[in-house]
């Protein structure tokens, strides 16, 4: 049988850890599942997450690819249920899949898309679910800022600095607010994102929507390149990894 790659797809409420990837003295995602399955197969098992998430952020869909040595594929598809009893709670398994023994998470995902939530009045129920934002924001002016960041493609100024990427590159193709029942949410898309990119974005569009900047201010701050020129991050708590697309996955 030797080796088989697999794809896992998975949820997790980020809330109480730290991020997706492993780390020293620090709870995360991809600990507890790397460590479900070496459980259940009795294998060193080490997976590949399709990006990472900080501490306190969340994931709807989730994408993670795995190797694993002389199991049938039959045991492989059949250990949902087995893997999800050895994860917490906040982490869920929902399908998993072969794939080709090249497939990647995270280099072959062509589209990841995000959500920041607000709400703007006290509510238990969505503590470290949303992001409660205190005053009124226009929220035409924010969309009409979110834009222009579509005629753009350099993003290093909401870049973490000292960041191990080759280019600040991002090809965007969505980035609008939308009013909610509980409050409001931010929808960006893009091929790929950098490191605190869109919590960056959120940011810099809430001093739009406050009126402290004008929302056509922002084609200088991207052109700046510069990070001071950009909003303060906004709260992890808020944000939402919704979707990863694949070339070979049929939704």
């Amino acid at each position: 049988m030797n080796n088989q790659r697999y794809f896992i797809e998975l949820s997790y409420n980020g809330t109480n850890f730290h991020g997706w990837q492993v780390q020293p003295n620090a709870i995360s995602i991809q600990e507890h599942i790397d460590r479900a399955l070496k459980v259940y197969f009795r294998q060193y098992i080490e997976t590949v997450g399709c990006g990472r998430t900080d501490a306190g952020v969340h994931a709807r869909q989730f994408f993670a690819h795995f190797d694993v040595e002389n199991v049938s594929q039959e045991k492989v598809l059949n250990s949902i249920s087995g893997l999800n009893a050895l994860l917490p709670y906040e982490i869920a398994i929902y399908k998993i899949f072969k794939v080709e023994a090249d497939a990647h998470a995270r280099f072959d995902a062509t589209e990841r898309s995000y959500e920041y939530h607000f709400h703007f009045f006290k509510n238990p129920f969505l503590l470290n679910q949303s992001w409660l934002v205190k005053g009124d924001l226009d929220i035409d002016l924010m969309n009409e800022a979110a834009s222009y960041i579509l005629e753009f493609t350099d993003f290093s100024c909401f870049s973490k600095s000292n960041t191990q990427t080759f280019t600040n590159n991002c090809k965007v193709t969505r980035a609008k607010f939308e009013k909610t029942k509980d409050g409001l949410v931010f929808h960006i898309s893009a091929d790929r994102f950098l490191r605190n990119m869109v919590r960056a974005i959120v940011g810099t569009l809430i001093k739009v929507g406050r009126k402290e900047i004008e929302p056509d201010f922002i084609k200088q701050i991207i052109n700046s390149k510069n990070r001071s020129m950009a909003g303060q991050s906004v709260p992890a708590c808020g944000l939402y990894l919704t979707s990863i697309k694949y070339p070979y996955i049929n939704e």
